[in-house]
């Protein structure tokens, strides 16, 4: 039986990745009632981004174990450019609503009344920071590129190539993650607050992709070789 891809119209998938992205960071704000709004804002879009990201990752694994599942790989792309969506709008609510337009403090930096001048506060902030902001800037040529006009310029070798680093905004959306799940508020100077329900579903969900992907590349390499053993004996 011959396997195709989704044909619905464009506009139907950027429906549903829509649809998908507002009930899902509808359900992320609600899951933290008790934090102030700039905050939950901030956690439930940058969640959502991250949640989308996966799913595009995952998509090709998943096509690859499971061929019924080629007709999703068309919504990779809608999947994307909303992760990135969401992920300025993460970068906006940070960048207004907590160092509010100040970007040393958005690099770790605080100004020092009796010093008169900034200095380094918050090294941990800076780096995080600094490779949340690599991965929005690759991403939004990721998303810029997601179309047949800009694959039909570039060629698609070319075309390729630049989706490919896929891979290198999923790693650089991980760890700016990790390090606000994990490590930003372990301070000795601050008051610790309760863990964030999300981190054990983040490690779940960062496993999941990593495992997905070990699988697929395990079977991609098993069928690979029983094709070479197979041209071995017939010869």
């Amino acid at each position: 039986m011959k396997l195709t891809v989704d044909q619905r119209p464009w506009w139907q998938r950027h429906l549903v990745v829509i649809v998908l992205s507002v009930l899902g960071t509808g359900l992320l704000l609600y899951s933290r009632a008790e934090w102030s709004a700039m905050h939950r804002w901030n956690r439930a879009v940058g969640d959502m981004s991250i949640v989308l990201v996966a799913l595009a990752m995952a998509i090709g694994p998943v096509s690859r174990l499971w061929r019924g599942s080629v007709r999703f790989l068309p919504y990779r792309r809608e999947l994307g450019i909303y992760a990135i969506l969401l992920a300025l709008a993460h970068a906006a609510i940070i960048l207004f609503g907590w160092v509010t337009l100040d970007l040393m403090r958005l690099f770790g930096f605080e100004f020092h009344p009796g010093l008169q001048r900034y200095v380094m506060v918050n090294h941990g902030f800076a780096l995080a920071n600094l490779i949340g902001l690599l991965a929005l800037l690759y991403g939004i040529i990721l998303a810029v590129t997601s179309n047949d006009y800009s694959q039909r310029r570039l060629g698609n070798n070319v075309w390729k190539f630049i989706q490919q680093g896929t891979y290198i905004l999923w790693w650089l959306t991980v760890l700016h993650t990790a390090y606000f799940l994990f490590l930003h508020f372990l301070d000795y100077h601050r008051q610790t607050p309760d863990p964030n329900w999300a981190q054990w579903p983040f490690v779940a969900l960062v496993a999941s992709v990593v495992a997905l992907q070990f699988a697929a590349s395990t079977a991609t390499w098993r069928k690979s070789r029983l094709k070479r053993t197979g041209m071995a004996k017939a010869e």
